[in-house]
C-alpha cells in the first residue's frame, strides 16, 4: 500500500514565491491583524497556521506528515509534538541530526510521545550537513564519520528500546551495553510505562554509497529525490545492498507538485510563481524534463529541485509510475500548504490505486 505523506512548513507559508512574501505562521512580511475572542495581545502565530497544515494533511486523507529540521526554521521535535497531539491518525516524521543529543535521550523522549501518540512518531535522520550549520551547532564530525556516527546512534536507541533491564538491579549486567567510538551505555534500557512501545520507524536519505549502506543495515525507509535520469537505478541499488544484508527496507521518494485541473492551469501557476522571482524574459517550462517533470521548484522556494506539474489526471499517472518503479513511500509538498493539501485530497488521491494505476484510466478502458 503506497503511503503518502506531506512535508510541512518550517518558517512560514504563503501563495508567492518571493520568502518575504510568504508571511503566514509569523515569518516574512507584516502581519494583518487579527479580531478574536482571545484577549492576549498579539495576532495569531506561527503554531495556529501549522495546526492547520497539520490538520488538513489528516482531513484531506494523507497518511502522514514530516516535520523538516531546518536551522532557520521551527524546531523540528516541538512541531512533531504538536502534531501529534492534535490529530489522532496520522504519522508524524521527526526529522534530526545525530548531534541533537545522546541517543538514549532521543530514544527516551521518542518513548513517551509514543506513549502520547499511540505509536505514531516515526524518525528521519538527517546524517549530510552543511558545515556551517554544523559548526553552528558544535558539531565537529565530519564526512564519511557521520554515517559511522549514524549507524552507532540507531545501535544505541534500538538496543536501549529493545533491553529492559531487571527493576531495582542497577549496573547488572542485564540491559544494554556498549563501549562505542561516539557511545558508551553501561546496562541501558526502560523500565515501566517506557518499555514495550513499538521503535520508531526510521527514514533515511542520501544517494551516495555510505548513505544507501547505512539504509541497508540501520534503516527502515530511504528517501530519494527526483533526478533528470529517474530513480530506478538508485531503488535497484537500495534493494540489492538490502538482500545481502537480509533485510528489506522500502524506497521513498520527495516530491513537490503543481496539479490542477489542466495541464495548461498547472503550468500557469508554475509560471506565475517563476517570474516573481525571474524577470529576464526565460520562462519556467525552460525547465521542463517533459513528462510532466519540472526542474525549477527549488528556483520558487522549495527543497527539491524535480518535481510534477500537470493536470490531476496526469501527476496521478505519473505517481502510479513510480509505485510501479518500487516506490511506496512519498512524500509531497504544495504552496500554499493548507489550499494545496485540500486539493491533493479531494481531486489526486483517489486517482492512484494501491497498485499504482490511476483508476481514471482503468476506467477508459474499461
Amino acid at each position: 500500500m503506497t503511503e503518502f505523506l506531506w512535508r510541512l512548513p518550517s518558517r512560514g507559508d504563503g501563495r508567492h514565491a518571493t520568502p518575504g512574501s510568504r508571511n503566514r505562521g509569523g515569518f516574512g512580511g507584516p502581519q494583518v491583524p487579527t479580531v478574536a475572542t482571545d484577549l492576549r495581545p498579539g495576532n495569531f502565530g506561527p503554531f495556529d497556521d501549522l495546526a492547520q497544515v497539520v490538520l488538513a494533511a489528516e482531513l484531506s486523507g494523507l497518511d502522514g506528515v514530516l516535520a523538516p529540521y531546518d536551522p532557520l526554521g521551527e524546531e523540528s521535535w516541538i512541531v512533531g509534538g504538536a502534531a501529534l497531539r492534535d490529530t489522532r491518525h496520522s504519522r508524524v516524521i521527526v526529522e534530526f541530526h545525530p548531534s541533537f543529543g545522546t541517543p538514549v535521550y532521543a530514544a527516551k523522549v521518542s518513548a513517551t510521545l509514543q506513549r502520547l501518540s499511540g505509536g505514531r512518531l516515526s524518525w528521519r535522520l538527517q546524517v549530510e550537513t552543511d558545515e556551517a550549520d554544523a559548526r553552528a551547532r558544535g558539531d565537529r564530525v565530519t564526512g564519511v564519520d557521520r554515517y559511522t556516527r549514524a549507524a552507532e546512534f540507531l545501535t544505541v536507541a534500538r538496543g536501549v528500546w529493545n533491553e529492559t533491564p531487571v527493576a531495582g538491579a542497577g549496573f547488572s549486567g542485564t540491559g544494554f551495553d556498549l563501549d562505542g567510538e561516539y557511545f558508551d551505555v553501561i546496562d541501558g534500557g526502560f523500565r515501566g510505562i517506557l518499555s514495550g512501545l513499538p521503535f520508531p520507524t526510521v527514514y533515511l536519505s542520501g544517494e551516495s554509497e555510505q548513505a544507501l549502506e547505512l539504509s541497508a543495515r540501520h534503516g527502515d525507509v530511504h528517501l530519494f529525490v527526483e533526478t533528470v535520469d529517474g530513480v530506478a537505478a538508485s531503488v535497484a541499488e537500495l534493494r540489492r545492498r538490502s538482500r545481502v544484508q537480509g533485510r528489506t527496507v522500502r524506497a521513498g521518494l520527495e516530491l513537490p507538485i503543481i496539479a490542477r485541473e489542466t495541464e495548461d492551469e498547472a503550468w500557469a501557476r508554475a509560471e506565475r510563481q517563476w517570474h516573481e522571482i525571474h524577470d529576464d524574459g526565460v520562462g519556467a517550462r525552460s525547465l521542463d524534463l517533459g513528462g510532466g517533470r519540472w526542474a525549477g521548484f527549488t528556483e520558487i522556494g522549495y527543497e527539491q529541485p524535480i518535481g510534477l506539474v500537470g493536470s490531476y489526471e496526469q501527476v496521478a499517472q505519473r505517481l502510479s509510475e513510480y509505485v510501479d518503479a518500487g516506490v511506496d513511500s512519498i512524500v509531497l509538498d504544495g504552496r500554499p500548504h493548507i489550499e494545496e493539501l485540500h486539493r491533493t485530497g479531494e481531486h489526486l488521491l483517489h486517482l492512484v490505486d494501491p497498485a499504482g494505476r490511476t483508476l481514471a484510466g482503468q476506467e477508459a478502458t474499461a
